[in-house]
């Protein structure tokens, strides 16, 4: 078969909308019936959307596995891109529809809890108080969570860390984040006049798992102090819990460091840091994009504040 560039762009021109829906929903679902019922069709009438998308390019799209259907490596390509068009037609529209009312859109920004606590919050405020029509959605997780949102098109940028091999996300380096250790107001170890490293291994500390990215930084650190990893720990990934055994227990955590000030100017908050300073820092965060993709005005305004403010 005589396969071309020239040739397939102009049997790809031919594609219907709803064919590339559907390729990009069975890509992302597996499954032929549940794609279909995502775009509103019945599976007979995708199975001909398919088969035509087959007989116009000339190509495989997909294999049968089993009693399901798996996409070929010609199929997973071009979902990819039907993916990504449905990303730009959504954006797309958005932009418009700015233009069209002059009034600005919802920006759909995501963050790890310190970024999103020092950059985000006051960013949001003041543009705000500029912009009494400026709408944001903040959606605050882990950067895996993050950047999976962020490829599907559910953000339009976020301030979280890239895996390494990332291929359709790219990175402006902001800064590192530092770490705190904080305790309750009260605790045994506030009323010591100095505080050594041994001291804090008599505690219970919190914190994730050990493949989380701020137990790795404190455990690498401990050990580059020359110290044993504590005996007693207790994971979680939850804040909100950590914040509740902080509050009844003598525990240790290690928390975001402008997570901590922002709580800590209010004095009616039970936490405080301990006066300790054990060079805890997690990796630098970035401020992430889709690779090739143009933000509406709105969320691109948000992303300039951002990144003046860092």
């Amino acid at each position: 078969m005589n396969i071309t560039e020239t040739g397939l762009a102009t049997q790809l021109r031919r594609l219907k909308p709803a064919q590339l829906r559907l390729l990009a929903e069975l890509d992302d679902t597996g499954a032929l019936g549940l794609a279909a019922a995502r775009i509103g069709i019945a599976q007979p009438a995708a199975s001909r959307l398919l088969a035509d998308m087959e007989a116009t390019l000339g190509l495989s799209l997909h294999e049968r596995h089993g009693r399901g259907l798996q996409l070929t490596v010609v199929g997973r390509a071009l979902a990819r891109r039907a993916a990504r068009i449905e990303i730009e037609l959504a954006d797309a529209a958005r932009d418009l529809a700015e233009a069209a009312t002059g009034r600005a859109g919802v920006v759909r920004v995501g963050a790890v809890t310190g970024p999103a606590l020092s950059l985000v919050m006051p960013t949001l405020i003041t543009l705000q108080s500029d912009l009494p029509d400026f709408r944001a959605e903040v959606t605050v997780a882990t950067s895996v969570t993050l950047c999976e949102l962020l490829r599907a098109g559910r953000l339009d940028f976020a301030l979280a860390r890239l895996s390494p091999g990332e291929s359709q996300l790219e990175a402006h380096v902001l800064a590192v984040e530092p770490l705190s250790l904080v305790v309750r107001r009260g605790h045994p170890l506030l009323v010591r006049p100095i505080l050594s490293l041994d001291d804090l291994l008599g505690f219970d500390w919190v914190m994730g798992d050990d493949e989380t990215l701020l137990t790795q930084t404190v455990l690498t650190r401990l050990t580059e102090l020359g110290l044993p990893q504590p005996k007693r720990r207790i994971s979680t990934s939850s804040f909100l819990f950590t914040l509740a055994l902080l509050n009844q227990t003598d525990a240790i955590a290690p928390l975001a460091t402008p997570v901590v000030d922002s709580l800590a100017g209010n004095p009616s908050v039970p936490f405080v840091s301990l006066p300790i300073d054990l060079g805890l820092a997690v990796a630098p965060f970035s401020l992430v994009t889709r690779i090739g993709s143009q933000m509406t005005p709105s969320a691109q305004r948000l992303a300039d504040a951002v990144l003046a403010a860092a």
